[in-house]
């Protein structure tokens, strides 16, 4: 469940980062509302994950998912250009979370078994 915390408030975080430029200087206010309410669920969303997932792979992921999803935005909504090396280093982005959640894996289930042993305790 953390992890699909910290996917979904990395997608915010993408939202937020196409919101800054849709809100042009917070002077407009409708982008400016949804890109204010998108940084607080993306921040919630971050805050949650680090209950069981660790600090330093957390916010790598979290940062690599709105990093790579704003990149992605960039291209196909504000017409930026898709040049082979930044696709290259995209991919070799979500590579590396993708090893994170790999290595990551046994820390985050093994919170979850200490928190199941707690709840047939009580």
């Amino acid at each position: 469940m953390a992890w699909l915390y910290l996917i979904i408030g990395g997608l915010f975080e993408v939202g937020w980062a196409f919101g800054l430029k849709e809100a042009d200087g917070f002077t407009r206010l409708l982008p400016s509302v949804l890109t204010i309410a998108a940084m607080v669920a993306s921040f919630v969303c971050f805050a949650k994950s680090l209950q069981r997932i660790e600090i330093g792979t957390a916010y790598a992921a979290f940062t690599g998912i709105g990093t790579a999803g704003t990149v992605v935005i960039g291209m196909l909504v504000l017409g930026e250009p898709a040049e082979l090396l930044k696709l290259f280093f995209v991919a070799l982005l979500l590579g590396g979370i993708i090893g994170l959640k790999m290595i990551s894996s046994k820390p985050d289930s093994a919170a979850e078994e200490t928190d199941n042993e707690r709840a047939q305790q009580i």
